[in-house]
């Protein structure tokens, strides 16, 4: 009799959980068709260069980066009247909703500029003392938990985002994103931009 109360327990509680899930992501889709659609698109998708793909990028970093907006480590005022009524429940559901998303991917024809990006991210730039950007975001750029995915992001942004680092327009980033850029030509970040964008 006490096993199959522990067994009910245990059906019941995985169902709550389901439950919880399934009102979460829902919560989330009203979000995201209430505000976030706008700059990301419903998907994740993003059709402008201006802002990034969240499609595919991990639900914890999504959360983390919603948390730093609204707590002020990370600036920008758009994100910060965004997510300023955004409950921590909100934005882990937020996070799982974009990382379910099918991720895109860019299209670059000139295949020199991708295999200069492919040397550069592997390998960094020994030399100039910059490590790969495989190291910390994955050989196929899909990042972690603590990193963001780069694989399939416009190119544009991806060139931005390593000028902002350049310039340490961000203070939630690790110091690697600083450093790197500093010590890359103009060519070299649209090399490894150009590399990135194309991954999957």
């Amino acid at each position: 009799m006490k096993g199959r109360r522990v067994a009910v327990t245990l059906v019941l509680g995985v169902v709550f959980v389901q439950v919880g899930t399934a009102a979460d992501l829902k919560r989330a889709e009203e979000i995201v068709g209430g505000r976030c659609f706008l700059c990301h698109g419903m998907e994740g998708e993003n059709a402008s260069a201006l802002y990034p793909r969240l499609a595919g990028q991990h639900a914890q970093y999504i959360a983390r980066q919603l948390s730093d907006f609204k707590n002020g480590q990370r600036q920008s005022e758009t994100m910060t009247s965004m997510v300023s009524d955004l409950t921590p429940g909100e934005m882990d559901a937020l996070g799982r909703y974009f990382e379910n998303k099918q991720p895109g991917r860019e299209t670059v024809s000139d295949s020199e500029l991708t295999r200069l990006g492919q040397i550069i991210f592997a390998s960094g730039k020994a030399p100039a003392g910059v490590a790969s950007c495989a190291s910390c975001h994955g050989e196929k750029g899909h990042g972690t938990a603590q990193l963001p995915r780069l694989a399939g992001q416009h190119v544009p942004y991806l060139e931005n985002r390593l000028k902002q680092g350049h310039k340490q327009a961000r203070t939630n980033d690790s110091m690697a994103i600083h450093a790197g850029p500093l010590r890359l030509t103009e060519l070299e970040v649209k090399a490894v931009s150009a590399y990135m964008a194309i991954l999957q």
